[in-house]
């Protein structure tokens, strides 16, 4: 039984040789592309990206309506639900006065 032999540098050179001929030959062989279907490729292409385009448009508009009305709501949220609309400032001085006297009153100070 013979055993392997490694191929010198002439034989893989030829060796190369042949496959890129190969591959240039099939290269070769393959039919021209029509310009219009080539034109058609493009515009299908084209509209492919202008829909990406647009639907990445609109999700960052809806994401941004949605910040929007999260900061919203959480600032709905914060408000106390009986609380007057408009209070001056005294109302609201007096208001936290009698918060502060109210915590002292059961602290026993």
């Amino acid at each position: 039984m013979a055993g392997y032999k490694d191929p010198d540098f002439n034989e893989r050179r030829a060796a190369s040789h042949k496959a890129r001929d190969i591959a240039l030959a099939r290269l070769k062989a393959r039919p021209p592309v029509d310009e219009a279907e080539l034109a058609r490729r493009r515009a299908e292409h084209e509209a492919r990206e202008a829909a990406k385009a647009e639907k990445r448009r609109a999700v960052a508009e809806a994401r941004l309506e949605a910040a929007e009305l999260a900061k919203a709501d959480k600032a709905q949220a914060a408000k106390p639900a009986g609380a007057p609309a408009a209070l001056s400032e005294a109302e609201l001085k007096a208001a936290r006065d009698a918060k502060y006297s109210a915590r002292k009153k059961r602290k026993g100070r």
